[in-house]
């Protein structure tokens, strides 16, 4: 299995904390990441496998880290399991604008691209140099909001979202070897890229946003894509994975977001389930330390989110968390808790298997 992968990645100061006159307060060296106690001046080292340093492009030391080099270290193996037949889980975690969605999507232009649409691009260029074998490739896009689950392509249903209807929202299921799945949830096949592209557009354009006053166009809620591959190699081997990408709502609490009504009952939703994946890391790690009992329960149910990465935290799959942090003093308690989040994931092993 080995243990699930951490990265983090420090973005540049945002518009707000540059008028602010906020300090940074993180530094990396190789894959440490040191935060400093704007108040006391106190340090606190954690060690990632990976540290990226995003914040300032002229930076040689540490070296900036574009986004290229993100998906170089981090995309890339990732990928390369899910060939090899492993299922396979990237997840961003961080406050609302620390970053998550750069890393994972970009900015919807080619200089931004993020590790999502590279990742489905470079799987299509591997199934092209492999032309005389048979493939598929579905594709589904879901989001978690306020603990329902919505389908974001199927067109149907995005014409009345969940800010409207009370409507139930798509049913989780567990199947002893299936594992968790979303019961009516349509798979899209897809043929290249640019059917991918069109696709995560069309579910994005779906997604239930709203400003929050840490960030204009905020996800107040967890968008999970999940591309299914399966190849036959010459001698009639079926190869097949599962890779799951998933943009996590902001964590932090709702007093800095500036929240009240349908923003704070989100909130609370948002806080339930990330909540929920802390506690479920927490009982991995400890299991994984020989600290826990291995028999005792781990909670997954606790949350629609936790039941559906269930697979991907301590089952079959290989993971790999990247933490997005702010570099301003504005943000120490938030960013410091990311850290702490981080580095309990650090500490799980899963046991991933070939398909």
């Amino acid at each position: 299995g080995g243990n699930v992968r951490v990265a983090v990645r420090c973005r540049p100061f945002n518009a707000r904390e540059k008028q602010l006159g906020s300090p940074c307060v993180l530094r990396m060296a190789d894959k440490t990441t040191t935060i400093v106690n704007p108040v006391t001046g106190d340090e606190k080292t954690f060690t990632f496998d990976y540290s990226f340093w995003s914040h300032d492009p002229s930076s040689t030391d540490p070296p900036f880290a574009s986004q290229q080099d993100v998906f170089d270290s981090v995309g890339a193996d990732v990928l390369e399991n899910a060939w090899r037949g492993y299922n396979v889980c990237l997840f961003a975690y961080g406050q609302t604008g620390s970053g998550k969605s750069y890393s994972m999507v970009g900015c919807g232009d080619a200089a931004t691209e993020g590790i999502v649409p590279k990742a489905c691009r470079e799987i299509f260029a591997r199934l092209d140099k492999t032309r005389g074998q048979k493939a598929q490739v579905e594709v589904t896009m879901i989001e978690i909001y306020n603990e329902r689950v919505r389908d974001l392509l199927d067109v149907a249903t995005n014409a009345n979202p969940f800010e409207t209807s009370e409507a139930a929202g798509l049913k989780v299921r567990t199947h002893p070897t299936v594992g968790s799945y979303v019961e009516g949830l349509t798979p899209c096949a897809v043929r290249d890229y640019d059917e991918v592209e069109a696709l995560m557009a069309r579910g994005a354009a779906a997604r239930t946003v709203a400003a929050t006053n840490m960030n204009a166009g905020s996800s107040r809620a967890h968008t999970i894509v999940e591309l299914r591959v399966r190849r036959w190699e010459s001698d009639g081997v079926e190869v097949s994975s599962r890779i799951s990408l998933v943009d996590l709502a902001g964590s932090e609490r709702s007093d800095a977001a500036g929240s009240s009504g349908t923003r704070l009952k989100e909130g609370a939703a948002i806080n339930k389930s990330l909540s929920a994946l802390g506690n479920c890391i927490a009982a991995l790690a400890e299991r994984s330390s020989g600290k826990g009992s291995s028999t005792k329960q781990i909670p997954y149910r606790d949350s629609t989110l936790t039941l559906l990465l269930k697979d991907s935290l301590g089952g079959n799959s290989r993971t790999v968390m990247i933490a997005a942090l702010s570099p301003a003093a504005v943000n120490y308690e938030e960013t410091l808790s990311t850290l702490r989040y981080a580095d309990r994931a650090r500490h799980i092993v899963s046991s991933a298997v070939v398909n």
